[in-house]
């Protein structure tokens, strides 16, 4: 394929004008004659919604993961694509990676190749890199503007995968605790304390794998059986510990949002390993009560009394329950013990603002034709921005009226300008 200005512009505007999330595969596409390959990927830094994306082969034997591009972002030159071989999919594989600085963190794309390719040419990596220069531009403009339907479904996005990963760091720091517990016993012996650390690794490596099965298809659950899972969790921390575990399950037979108990599980595991970390503390009791509004986690334990909320402001902890919409109350006399408290509301939390945006229901094409419609453009001049005809821009144009229930263009420019 001869590479032109005029061809290069073309595609261009070929890649630009697609939906967000057919972005990647069209630029796979354009790029394919020029660079072949089997998969595409990217991974974005500005992006809360997906910074992860991929295309192409779909072979299970190529199931790369954003784990495994994060080297060639942190090690990639801007503007200076490179080629040659990298770990994907578990295995070396010949790549293109080609970073941009267009964001203030950067981003890549990565190529991924056949075996025993011929490198591609300078015209070739060259178009690579503007077209991927031009397209992180694009997306960040999208990100700075934040327009309400694309930030809100950021923001959730965002909040789900900062629960996930809380949740799993949690557990691991649970597990290896149950670790250290049982490889610093002086009842066990070698022999012993090796098949005891052992059986726990295995169970928690089981836990783990059934925990991820488990949250895709629960979406409520008792409160016993959410209570009775903290139990199991717990229990094994302080199995070859000298502090005592007092356990206070509900009383109340209702089911809790899986998200709710998710969640409350985590904060008061994080909550015990804070505790635990107390000199003097012989017993700990961990109860939930259940009222018909909220659910209420207590971690009480008979230590020095001495601790202040600091450790309690660390991410982990405050940062799941504002997503809960959860509040922590702390209690501590010295002498006699520290009480803590995380109350989570059982209904669900008050949507951000920009989820009650008006705007929310529009399409991320409605959002642009409103954009330009509230800068006072006609149809014409918003078709010649976006690349569509004029009979599409009237049709967007009556559907953002129907959906904002306003009677003029004018209206919906005042609602934009309110909502922005």
């Amino acid at each position: 394929m001869e590479l032109t200005a005029t061809s290069a512009l073309l595609a261009a505007q070929d890649v630009i004008r697609q939906p967000l999330g057919a972005i990647l595969p069209r630029l796979s596409a354009v790029l394919e004659p020029l660079i072949p390959h089997r998969a595409a990927a990217e991974l974005s830094t500005h992006c809360a919604h997906s910074p992860f994306k991929r295309t192409g082969d779909d072979d299970p034997e190529l199931p790369f993961t954003a784990a495994e591009l994060t080297p060639l972002l942190a090690a990639g030159t801007p503007g200076e694509p490179w080629q040659g071989t990298a770990r994907v999919g578990g295995a070396e594989r010949q790549v293109v990676a080609v970073r941009s600085d267009a964001t203030p963190r950067g981003s890549v794309l990565v190529l991924v190749r056949e075996d025993g390719a011929a490198p591609a040419g300078a015209p070739e990596l060259a178009l690579a890199q503007a077209l991927w220069d031009l397209v992180t531009s694009h997306f960040e403009r999208f990100a700075g503007e934040a327009v309400p339907a694309a930030l809100a479904r950021s923001r959730t996005a965002a909040d789900t995968r900062a629960r996930v990963t809380a949740e799993l760091t949690t557990a691991h720091a649970a597990a290896l605790s149950g670790l250290l517990g049982v490889l610093r016993s002086r009842a066990l012996d070698d022999t012993a304390a090796r098949a005891t650390a052992t059986e726990l690794a295995v169970s928690s490596l089981i836990e783990l794998r059934a925990e991820s099965q488990r949250d895709r298809s629960v979406a409520e659950e008792t409160a016993a059986e959410a209570f009775a899972r903290l139990s199991d969790v717990l229990r094994p921390m302080l199995r070859h510990s000298t502090v005592r575990l007092e356990l206070g399950p509900p009383e109340a037979v209702r089911t809790l949002p899986a998200d709710v108990a998710h969640g409350t599980r985590a904060i008061v595991r994080a909550l015990l390993l804070i505790v635990l970390e107390q000199e003097a503390v012989s017993r700990v009791h961990v109860g939930w009560t259940l009222t018909e509004h909220e659910l209420r986690a207590t971690v009480r334990d008979d230590g020095p009394g001495l601790l202040d909320t600091c450790p309690y402001g660390a991410g982990s902890v405050t940062d799941r329950l504002e997503v809960l919409g959860g509040r922590l109350e702390f209690d501590a006399v010295p002498g006699w013990g520290t009480t803590v408290t995380a109350t989570v509301p059982l209904a669900t939390p008050e949507a951000p603002a920009a989820a009650m945006s008006p705007l929310t229901g529009l399409g991320e094409r409605e959002v642009e034709v409103l954009t330009h419609l509230a800068l006072g453009h006609r149809n014409r001049q918003i078709a010649q921005e976006l690349h569509i005809s004029e009979s599409t821009v009237k049709f967007h144009v009556a559907n953002i009226l129907n959906k904002l229930g306003v009677g003029s263009r004018g209206e919906a420019a005042a609602l934009f300008h309110r909502a922005a």
